[in-house]
């Protein structure tokens, strides 16, 4: 166990491929060189906030690897002085690791299959492995530090498993992901092995809080979980098991200050001097990105010399300021990109350049602060079109930037700031036309309308800069921890339990109410599968062979398969919702005198959706059509469903008929018979010491309502409901009926 600040309390865990600094040992000697860019200067400022405010937390640490391979015989050296000078705790990893995960599974399968670039993406199973494994390291490691009270903020694509390992080992913990990159749509994200792509997202709904830097990236995400998983959400919110799960848009800000002000900075105005003195008088387009297939440095080159080949009246006045950052130099593909970079550049100078004139003056190197806000502040056009970006924080440096509100921004709408960054000339990045005119209309933009497009900007980033991110993230995530604690308030705790089963126990008279579909069997594709087990069968029958208990089964089923499965029991039977019922000893007898005059009308409506939605079907019952579709592709059947129901209540709005959406199932049925209607015969009988009612969806929902309020009523799942109580699931509800049946057997026996 590693000793960290042990009386501290309520820290911040966070978790991320790279620790904010690299370990590098040279000639004997430990350096820790501080990272640049990235998620190390993303965080930095709000890490400073909250090592200012101790009321917001008590610290934090942060957990990832260091960035270079250590000699076991390091490792400890190198902890402790993470620990002691960086509140940093290093995750070492080997040489293969970093080559089979990193350069491997991160960058050759997840990092191009997320840009939508699926022509690029590797499938290995080898490298799968890795990643797996690394995740699991990253995992032992935290599990060492955590502490009940922790706040964990696990970070990027790299660490997708770790929420769900984290939450297998820690079911309490308060865990937070933040994808920074985007998230694929349902047909690129499905090309992904089946095992893959269902593990990484059960790993990140092991998070409460999930976040995205766009709606369209958590709609994407949202998607894949229905279609691939099976699990709805509503208002991003995810029932996952016992647990509620959301998901939420964060666009990432920047140290808005820190760039507004930089330019006042002595050495950023000697660079900037330098620059100016170099370039002269002419208009400087600048274009900076990390050398990556994503970022369309090539089509940008492509447009630029359209651009010249338009405009030679802009010749001798115009420079492209190209500043390409060094990325993964050691991946093939990445150095021919190189290539094909500089043979552009050299092409493009040589066909326009003349002396005293070189169109693009081309670097490849990282930049330091001072020369890249000394580059920010000397040019008059940011050009940044990337083919996808997840957000792109160049862009909203630039802007914060621009001292005097001058300037303009032209910006892909591939990027994820395109869609805060609205006053930018937006193009497509993949239109090289597109982008030569708006280099055209951003060098001859009136300077009273940059100031005007750069304020509102700025004004923007301002109010929403990285503190306020991160802020919003946590309080979103102790919102997130809050909604799953209203949910599980409602839970059967085990005093709760212990307590209904005293009262039932020392009851005279009990009426118990239950549900089928959903509470004594779980769903299947097709309701006639769905059959009582032997085991409920002997449960139900002791519980009605006991004098006391009057047992009723309300379901929306239809009475002859109510009748095949439990006639012989000393039970009551309501069929349809409340449309039949059958008492003990008793024949069925209908509730209301209904008409089905209406079924030959609507029904052609539902087949038609049978039509449309593969693997749906109609079940027709006495009083009521049901249209199922738990057996079709959950996203269109979702739709279909709405759709459906809409199209209905159109139709029936005159008529006396209700319409229901139900789980996985759209029903139409006679008004007025519900199981709030088909309960009374039973509650208006007398008195009961006792009443008990397990249900699991909407149509319960009507009974709830109608119970005394001493009774226990009791939902099967969480959500929003009447109830008094929730179980989990359907084993717990049937356990629950087992214990009060067996009950009934220890009194007998004497031992109670």
């Amino acid at each position: 166990m590693i000793g960290i600040g042990e009386s501290a309390l309520n820290r911040v865990i966070i978790v991320s491929n790279r620790l904010p600094f690299t370990v590098r040992e040279e000639s004997g000697d430990l350096k820790f060189i501080p990272s640049i860019g990235g998620l190390a200067t993303g965080l930095s400022s709000y890490l400073e906030f909250l090592r200012y405010h101790p009321a917001v937390s008590q610290g934090y640490i942060w957990v990832g690897w260091p960035g270079s391979t250590i000699r076991p015989e390091r490792r400890g050296e190198i902890q402790t002085k993470s620990l002691s000078e960086f509140n940093a705790l290093p995750v070492f990893l080997s040489e293969q690791e970093i080559e089979q995960f990193y350069q491997g599974f991160c960058n050759k399968t997840i990092w191009p299959l997320f840009h939508c670039f699926p022509v690029y993406t590797n499938y290995s199973e080898d490298q799968w492995i890795h990643y797996v494994e690394v995740n699991r390291h990253f995992c032992r490691a935290l599990l060492e530090i955590l502490r009940p009270d922790d706040t964990l903020w696990i970070h990027d694509y790299h660490l997708m498993l770790l929420p769900g390992m984290i939450r297998e080992q820690l079911p309490s913990a308060t865990m937070g992901f933040f994808l920074h990159i985007p998230f694929p749509n349902y047909e690129i994200y499905r090309l992904l092995p089946s095992k893959w792509r269902r593990r990484i997202l059960e790993g990140l709904l092991g998070a409460d809080l999930i976040g995205f830097h766009t709606n369209d990236y958590k709609q994407d995400f949202l998607r894949c979980v229905l279609r691939i998983l099976g699990h709805d959400s509503n208002m991003g919110e995810i029932l996952v098991g016992d647990r509620v799960v959301k998901a939420e848009t964060f666009p990432m800000g920047i140290d808005f200050e820190k760039y507004h002000s930089g330019a006042c900075l002595g050495a950023v105005q000697q660079e900037r001097t330098e620059i100016n003195e170099q370039l002269r008088e002419a208009k400087v387009v600048l274009s900076i990105d990390r050398l990556d297939y994503t970022k369309g440095i090539v089509n940008r080159l492509e447009a630029f010399q359209i651009f010249l080949e338009a405009c030679p009246r802009w010749h001798g006045r115009v420079v492209l300021l190209l500043i390409v950052v060094p990325s993964r130099i050691d991946v093939d593909r990445y150095e021919s990109m190189k290539s094909q970079i500089e043979r552009l550049v050299g092409m493009i100078n040589g066909k326009f350049g003349s002396p005293g004139w070189t169109p693009i003056i081309y670097m490849f190197r990282a930049l330091t602060f001072a020369p890249l806000m000394a580059m920010y502040s000397a040019s008059h056009i940011a050009l940044i079109t990337p083919l996808r970006d997840g957000m792109n924080l160049i862009a909203k440096e630039y802007v914060a930037s621009r001292e005097d509100q001058t300037g303009v921004l032209i910006l892909s709408e591939m990027a994820g700031a395109s869609k805060e960054l609205l006053e930018a000339i937006i193009i497509n990045p993949n239109d090289r036309n597109e982008i030569a005119e708006a280099i055209v209309e951003a060098l001859e933009m009136p300077e009273e309308e940059q100031i005007r497009r750069i304020t509102v900007m700025q004004e923007r980033l301002k109010r929403y800069d990285v503190v306020h991110w991160a802020a919003d993230f946590m309080e979103e995530l102790t919102n997130t921890r809050q909604t799953r604690n209203k949910y599980f308030a409602k839970v059967l705790s085990s005093s709760d339990r212990m307590q209904f089963i005293e009262d039932y126990c020392q009851s005279n008279r009990r009426l118990l109410l239950l549900d089928y579909d959903g509470t004594l069997v779980p769903f299947t594709v097709h309701p006639h599968t769905a059959i009582p087990s032997q085991s409920l069968i002997t449960t139900l029958s002791d519980l009605a062979s006991d004098p006391r208990n009057e047992v009723v089964i309300i379901s929306g089923r239809p009475r002859d398969f109510l009748e095949k499965w439990f006639a012989g029991l000393q039970i009551n039977l309501v069929a349809e919702h409340g449309a039949w019922i059958k008492e003990r000893g008793q024949d069925w007898r209908m509730t209301a005198q209904v008409t089905n005059d209406w079924k030959p009308k609507l029904k052609p409506l539902m087949e038609r959706y049978v039509n449309r939605v593969a693997g749906s079907f109609i079940e027709e019952k006495d009083f009521a059509l049901v249209w199922h579709y738990r057996g079709a592709d959950p996203e269109p059947g979702r739709i279909a469903a709405q759709e459906l129901k809409d199209h209905l209540l159109a139709l029936t709005a005159n008529i006396d008929l209700h319409v229901l959406q139900g789980n996985k199932t759209v029903e139409i049925r006679i008004a007025g018979i519900t199981k709030a209607n088909g309960s009374l015969l039973f509650l208006s009988r007398g008195f009961y010491d006792l009443t008990a009612c397990i249900g699991d969806d909407a149509t319960d929902e009507d009974l709830f309502a109608v119970l005394p309020p001493n009774a226990y009523s009791i939902r099967v799942g969480l959500g929003v409901t009447l109830a008094r109580h929730a179980v989990p699931d359907v084993q717990e509800a049937v356990q629950l009926l087992g214990e009060l049946a067996l009950s009934r057997n220890v009194i007998h026996g004497g031992r109670r």
